[in-house]
């Protein structure tokens, strides 16, 4: 076997356990590791087969000590959402194996098929792309399985918002105590809980961004039950973050216009965006990181504290 990097290496009861996964006569023969995700180590595993051709896996591993602890409950969700998307339409990887508590790896570990496509982030063409991303969502929301998973969590509170240095006071105090009311009553949907370009795969032939189409949606580790504006509500904010804020603020309107139901009143719709604004305000390095080493170098967390800023204050703005 053969590293594309070291840091592709794969741990050896890792390497075992995949081992005990694949077909008779098949091993590893390549690993890269896949950058961009946050909570997990990524890495694509080349195949090599019986007859002389490969295929591609991906394994997905939890090693840091914060995302150790939730691993069981993550990893068993997502495996159980990857079981759910067989044959829905929905493209998803398909599940091979999962060891939630790391009975047989080093660490909890989960072994997919891999997707073909990659994620853009680039501002060229995310005109095509948002309607896109908003018909994919409504499919998935579209799902009814047959056991519902988990209720959604809410993400932080009122006491827990960093109000980022040079933000809109005025706005910032309406939206945490926005968050302070009680959730708006939802009719419950299948959620993904962290759809965003960066959990998207696309195909795009250049020289034509226009012609792109989704070829993958990846990471239902959070998968959950709860209201469609928590999607809708996550996604503008990546959108608005990655794109500028307009993009944010037109991505609801996308959804509804793919045929997706919102909640009934302005208001409603208004504290899931502002809640999903401010979750963000905790993590803007966390989030900015990944987008900078996939080529974005612009956005330093000050821009996107900039464009959260101006996001917030827009939502604060928009009539009721």
């Amino acid at each position: 076997m053969t590293n594309h990097d070291e840091a592709a290496a794969v741990r050896p009861l890792t390497l075992a356990w995949v081992n005990r996964h694949l077909e008779a006569g098949e091993r590893v023969v390549r690993t890269e590791a896949l950058h961009g995700g946050i909570t997990a180590e990524m890495r694509r595993l080349t195949i090599g087969t019986r007859d002389g051709d490969t295929r591609d896996l991906v394994l997905r591993t939890f090693v840091d000590p914060f995302s150790v602890e939730h691993a069981e409950d993550w990893l068993t969700r997502e495996a159980g959402a990857l079981t759910l998307l067989t044959d829905t339409g929905v493209p998803a990887p398909g599940l091979v194996a999962a060891d939630p508590t790391a009975a047989h790896c080093e660490y909890p570990s989960l072994l997919m098929t891999h997707l073909a496509g990659r994620t853009v982030l680039d501002d060229e063409g995310v005109e095509t792309r948002v309607p896109l991303l908003a018909r994919q969502l409504v499919a998935i929301h579209a799902l009814r399985p047959a056991v519902r998973p988990r209720r959604y969590v809410a993400r932080t509170t009122a006491d827990t918002v960093v109000t980022p240095s040079g933000a809109d006071a005025v706005a910032w105090a309406g939206a945490i105590e926005v968050i302070r009311e009680p959730a708006p009553p939802c009719a419950g949907r299948f959620l993904h809980r962290d759809f965003q370009p960066g959990n998207v795969l696309f195909d795009v032939a250049p020289p034509s961004p226009a012609a792109a189409r989704i070829t993958g949606v990846v990471d239902w580790a959070q998968t959950s039950w709860g209201p469609a504006d928590l999607d809708v509500a996550h996604c503008s904010t990546n959108l608005a973050l990655l794109h500028g804020p307009a993009w944010g603020l037109r991505f609801a309107a996308a959804y509804e216009e793919a045929g997706g139901v919102l909640a009934a009143t302005a208001d409603e719709r208004r504290y899931w965006r502002v809640r999903s604004g401010l979750v963000f305000s905790e993590e803007v390095r966390l989030v900015a990181q990944p987008w900078r080493e996939a080529g974005r170098t612009e956005l330093t967390t000050r821009v996107v504290e900039e464009r959260l800023d101006a996001y917030v204050t827009a939502l604060m703005d928009a009539p009721a």
